[in-house]
């Protein structure tokens, strides 16, 4: 399947220039609402450059879903490093969201995931298969934190690791809707340091 894609790549093709400027489009536009004349436009490939180069609207699609997965991923280990205090490291993953949801030259754009692939994922099993193991896999790095965090002591010994760490997405899930519906920054990193508060506060009252 990768080498069939491959066929009408154009001379100095590179694929994650033209994936990250497709996403673009999805992410203003949606997916069904983006056209293959949006995207040729965005990626400077012709149309049977683009299916050459990826397959379908649906293909390329999947590829900027898996792309902003693997972004989100890097951020989070980023924010999330362990030589911080839990809270701190709370704080940056939602200061780091912020930065992501509040961008947009029309208006705030909230998560690529979140605001595009949750109004696809019932028509497309593939794109609901995707969202399902981004948030898993998003879930299942800040509960790595949550068990290290009981380790250390800054959690008390029966906090349940995964509810907190669902906890915690759930909060990061409001803040890109909220973004995406308007609500101003000061708004938003107001719930964020009370989400911060919520989950620190059984060790603060210890």
């Amino acid at each position: 399947m990768k080498d069939e894609k491959k066929r009408g790549r154009p001379r100095g093709f590179d694929a994650k220039t033209a994936i990250a400027k497709a996403r673009e489009v999805f992410w203003d536009r949606g997916f069904a609402a983006a056209s293959l004349d949006n995207l040729s436009a965005a990626t400077n490939l012709n149309r049977p450059s683009l299916y050459g180069a990826f397959g379908d609207k649906e293909d390329l699609y999947l590829d900027t879903l898996e792309a902003y997965r693997q972004d989100g991923m890097d951020v989070l280990a980023e924010a999330l490093d362990p030589s911080l205090p839990l809270c701190d490291n709370l704080a940056r993953v939602y200061s780091g969201a912020l930065d992501i949801y509040l961008h947009g030259e029309i208006a705030a754009r909230g998560c690529f995931l979140i605001g595009t692939a949750t109004a696809e994922a019932i028509q497309h099993e593939r794109v609901r298969e995707v969202l399902g193991r981004s948030l898993n896999d998003f879930d299942g790095e800040i509960e790595k934190r949550m068990h290290l965090a009981v380790e250390r002591g800054e959690l008390p010994g029966d906090a349940d690791p995964q509810t907190l760490a669902r906890l915690a997405s759930a909060i990061m899930h409001s803040l890109a809707v909220r973004a995406r519906a308007g609500d101003s920054r000061e708004t938003l990193e107001a719930i964020a340091r009370s989400g911060v508060e919520l989950i620190c506060a059984s060790a603060a009252r210890r």
